[in-house]
Formats: C-alpha cells, structure tokens, sequence
C-alpha cells in the first residue's frame, strides 16, 4: 500500500513489527501496538530510543510525519506493569504465571514491604463468610431494651403496655443520650440499617476504596491518563457513629502488672499483642466485649522513647496455640510511661486533650493491625467490614497513676493506611498527612470539617490532618471478681515472658527448672496452665512438643484436670522429666515422684561443648543442653 512504512516494536516479550502511515496519528500506533502484541490493557509507554529518553507520547493531535519516524525504525516498549498487560505468560510474568507469588500480601505502613496476612482474606461473597460467634449469638437476639412501668405515667395494669414503657429499639437516640452513650455497638447500627420495609433488602455496606478501578481500557493508565470511571471519589472524614467493640475487658490485673514489669525493671516501652476472645456485652445494646486473657510479647527493640517490631518466627506458632485453647488475637498494647516521681510511684501526664491520645504513627499502627484482622459481615461487598482488632495504651492519666486507655481507627482510617495514603507528621505527633498524588499512585482528595472563627462549618484539606478525626473510645479495665483462663498463684515466682533479653528473664531449660521446683507432682495443672509456658515447651530447640500437646490444650481449653494429669504421664512429657532428673546440678526439688533429683557442684563443664558453667545453672549457657546425660 503506498504510503506505508513498517516500524519494528521491541518488548521485553519479543520484537513484531506495525505497518502504519506517516499521516496517521500517534494514538494509532499505540492502538496497533496494543493488538499487535495481544495485551490485555493499555499499561505502556513507547520511546524512540533504549534509553527510554524520547517518549512517544498518545494524541490524536500528534502524527507520525512529526516524530522523524521511518520506514524500518525500531521503538521500544516499556510496560508500566510486567505482571498484568500480558494476555499470555511471556518471560517477563513467567514467576507470577508459575504461581511463585504470593496472592496475599499486605503492605506494612509507610514503605513498600509486604507480609503475609494472617489467614483472613478481604474477598469472597458475604454468603461465603463465617461469621463469628459472638455474631451469630447477636442475630438471634432481638436488641430491645425493656423498661419498666412508669409510675407516674403509665395507666395500665401489670400486664399492660404503653408507650411510657413499651422496649426501645437498641439504637434509640434518647436512651443513648440519657446513658452517655457516645457510640452505636456495630449490631445496633446494623439493626438501624436494616429497620423499616425493606427490612435490609438493598443494604450493602461497602469498604471505602482509595486506588484507580483497575480495567478500564479508555485511556492510558495513570499517570498518563485518567476518568471519572477509575477515579476514587474524594473523602470527607467523619466521626464514626459505631464501634465494633464497646469494651476490653482483662481477666485481672496480674495480666497487665506481669506486662508493665518490664517497663519497671529496664524503664523501656514494650509492646504486647492480646489474645482472648468476644462475648456479648451485658450493659450495651448488642454490645460486644473483648476478654483478654494473656498477652503475647514479640521479639522488638524498645527504649524510652520507641519501640521496633522485628520479624517474628514464632507467630504462625502462637496463633495456632491460641486456637487450640479457644483464643484469638483480640488487639494491641503498648506503653508509654515515663517516670515522674519513683518514691511515690508516679507517672508523667502526657496524653490528654491539650497534647494528644493517639499519636499519627500509633493510629497507622491500629489502622495496619485492624486491616489485618477484618471483620466477617454478612451485609459487606466483599464479606469482611471493618475489624473488632483494638487498642490499647497503657499511660499516666490526670492523676499521674498509671491506667489504660482503649481505642480503635474508623474504618475511614483502615483505608486510608491500606492504600498507604496516609503518613505521620514529623514534628507534631497529634497530626497525619494525606499524600499528595504522584507518577507512582494517585491519591483522592481527603477533607475534614471544622468550625470557622464565625462558627460556620468549613472544609480543610487533609494535609495535615488532626487524628482525633480517625479515632473511636474503647473503654478498658478489669473485672471486679477476677476471671482466670489459665492458673494464677501470687506466692509463686512466674514463668519468664518470652522475647525479654534481660538478665533472670530468659526463657531456657534452666529457667523451666526453676520454675518447675515450686511444684509438687499433683500440681501439674496448676504450673503447666501458663500461656508463655505452654509457648516455651511447643518451640524450645531440645525438645519441641507442639506436635504432641493436642490432647494437653483441649484438655486445659475445658478445664479437664483429670485429662491434664493422663497427659502428663505421656512419653514426651516423661522424656522432659529424664532430662531434667539427670541434671547433675537440678536443683530442683519437691518432684521426688516424677523423677527429679537435687545434688550441688561448685562449676562444672559442659560435656556437649566443653563450657566452663557456674553451679547454679542446671543447663549450659552456650549451648542450652542439660548438664549431665547418662
């Protein structure tokens, strides 16, 4: 055809040519590229040269005569995204075609980082969803709140019922006034919802989303185009009318005092993950409560002034014990305390209304934890809608005693942090920043509201951002009459937490003797219901049991000492007891019964690595095996 050239079009999947003509424009070369190459969107750029410096840009304007291109030229194609422009694998997608990567990751706050989530995954229809307990229990019940037979109003007999004293519906705005309510549970707002003649029909609740719709295919992607159909809608924040949990409830104190005695013992924060489970809340309207009944320490670096999370080996483990004994991971802790007085005990004051409650970075902490724990809910999209996962500050309050506060971030915050278009602010802890929009993302317009100095309401651009706008009130504390999950005996000395690299806190074969010497035989129960316990004997290096304690954590699960106690004369638990009896330096004593056995030596060495050890260590500091094995 006359007039024609070919030019010829390099990919990291091959090189084809196109034949086009000098008078046609240049969106008509990336239309034949695009067909030529069988790609599944419009995902790449063209240059004139390998260097990727002179692009061709797509116009309908902008014809080929005009860019010196000619018959037998090479151009180059640059994807924007290797993994999702190709209709078939090519060698640039070959890993994601061999299922090498993995299908559920999520992005840790501000970087690019990925981690696996912990089993729960953001899609699925919600008929598909499992829902809960503590949820199932919720739907059964019908949330009214009864009242009695006004005196003063009501004209009826015992029997009657008017208005004066018919039951209110759990989300009845009066009642929560006159109860200090600030907050709607989640399942009164879902009945509020769904009231009506509809009765729900047609809610659909769905999760707030800040990134370009993938797929459309009438522009070039983003940054080289984009249209009112892809683009994420602006966000205005709003206060959260509801909350997922209405309160955390420690089992009792001893919890939280075994947690802060680390920040007592070195003056550092520390950082802790509670596990316990939901039940439903006796004094809210279709509340729910978070029981908490032990908390997990992760390996982390803390001083005081911060703390740093590190990759943690052990947590797949931990999750896993939890589930046997009927736990799950509930929420945070974390402290932040700091000495105003030793003598008398006291703390500084630092958080309130005139500084800050949560910091930016700590809700983006929340944010972060919360989406990876969404909450199953059978009117979501996509079957999961916010998250129960709370937390918790333990800090100085007004009276410079320590106590903890409660929280949780909207679900506003949630997606703000899971399209990582939020950031912490470096001077002033009590305000974020919404990203500005970038080659590499786009981010929506983000406004709050606020009252002006002539008391209209105004909007503000979220940059920066006050945090008190992300976050929701949990109230926290301890029961009256203490709740015990596992054993709790004051007049011992406890089994040492994990993670805690502080002198006579390690977690080691000598420590387990020590600890196992307070004991008599018929204690067994009472010392091996401990969850840092139960944590050390399933992943300790000599000796793992975790394959093993089955039986040992249903029997503690439902609180069956005579199937602890058959569990206890089991080979593996025997073998721990020989190990031990044949320490020649056990000082361990009071288990005559279960074979152990006390002798004293004034040092001694280690048979397995030849370390000189003192004499009161009854396994080798270097290489943590027992002292002596006939």
């Amino acid at each position: 055809m006359a007039g024609q050239i070919v030019l010829r079009v390099e990919s990291p999947d091959g090189t084809k040519r196109v034949q086009v003509s000098p008078t046609e424009s240049s969106y008509n070369l990336f239309e034949k590229v695009y067909n030529v190459f069988s790609l599944t969107n419009y995902g790449f750029t063209l240059f004139n040269d390998r260097n990727r410096k002179n692009e061709i840009k797509s116009s309908r304007s902008v014809y080929l005569s005009s860019l010196n291109l000619k018959h037998g030229d090479k151009i180059y194609l640059c994807p924007l995204d290797p993994d999702n422009i190709w209709a078939i694998p090519g060698p640039s997608n070959a890993d994601s075609a061999n299922g090498s990567r993995s299908s559920s990751v999520v992005s840790t706050p501000g970087s690019t980082t990925s981690l696996p989530s912990n089993g729960k995954k953001n899609s699925g229809s919600p008929s598909q969803v499992e829902e809960d307990e503590v949820d199932k229990q919720l739907w059964k019940l019908d949330g009214k709140i009864k009242r009695l037979k006004d005196k003063k109003y009501c004209r009826h007999g015992d029997n009657g019922c008017c208005v004066h004293c018919s039951p209110l519906e759990p989300y009845d705005e009066e009642y929560l006034k006159t109860q200090n309510m600030k907050h709607l549970s989640f399942h009164s707002y879902l009945r509020k919802m769904t009231a009506g003649m509809a009765k729900g029909k047609f809610l659909l609740l769905e999760n707030i989303s800040c990134r370009i719709k993938e797929g459309c295919a009438g522009h070039l992607p983003w940054p080289k185009g984009i249209c009112s159909k892809c683009q994420p809608s602006a966000i205005t924040l709003n206060r959260q009318t509801y909350r997922h949990v209405d309160n955390v409830m420690f089992e009792n104190s001893e919890l939280v005092e075994r947690f802060l005695n680390y920040w007592r013992i070195t003056g550092h924060q520390r950082i802790g993950f509670l596990y316990g489970r939901y039940e439903i809340h006796p004094d809210i309207p279709l509340g729910i409560r978070a029981v908490v009944a032990a908390i997990y320490e992760p390996p982390q670096e803390s001083s005081r002034d911060h703390v740093k999370l590190l990759p943690d080996d052990k947590q797949d483990i931990v999750n896993e014990l939890a589930r046997c004994l009927g736990l799950t991971s509930v929420g945070w802790i974390f402290t932040d305390l700091l000495t105003e007085d030793m003598q008398n005990g006291t703390v500084k004051y630092v958080r309130n209304i005139k500084s800050h409650f949560l910091s930016a970075q700590e809700c983006i902490m929340a944010g972060y934890f919360q989406n990876l724990h969404p909450n199953p809910c059978r009117y979501a999209s996509n079957g999961y809608f916010g998250s129960k996962f709370v937390t918790v500050c333990v800090t100085g309050d007004e009276k410079c005693q320590v106590h903890m506060e409660g929280y949780s971030v909207s679900n506003q915050c949630m997606a703000l942090v899971k399209d990582n278009c939020l950031v912490p602010t470096k001077d002033v802890p009590e305000l974020g920043f919404v990203r500005e929009s970038s080659d590499k993302q786009y981010v929506p317009d983000v406004y709050y509201k606020e009252k002006d100095s002539y008391g209209n309401e105004v909007s503000k651009l979220a940059r920066p951002l006050p945090v008190e706008y992300l976050l929701l009130d949990v109230p926290a504390s301890t029961p009256l009459t203490p709740l015990n999950t596992f054993s709790s005996n004051k007049d011992i000395t406890q089994f040492p937490v994990e993670n805690r690299l502080i002198d006579g806190h390690f977690q080691d074969f000598d420590s387990l003797c020590k600890y196992l010497r307070q004991f008599t035989p018929l204690q067994f129960y009472e010392y091996i219901s401990d969850f840092h316990l139960l944590l050390y004997i399933a992943t300790m290096d000599m000796l793992p049991m975790k394959d093993s304690m089955a039986p040992l954590l249903e029997a503690i699960k439902t609180n069956n000492k005579q199937a602890v106690d058959e569990w206890s004369k089991s080979d593996v638990w025997a073998t721990l007891e020989q190990l031990i009896s044949n320490t020649s330096d056990s000082a361990v004593s009071g288990h005559v019964g279960n074979g152990f056995a006390s002798a004293q030596t004034e040092s001694w060495t280690c048979i397995h690595c030849t370390f000189m050890n003192n004499s009161d260590r009854q396994s080798c500091d270097i290489c943590r095996l027992p002292r002596d094995i006939n």
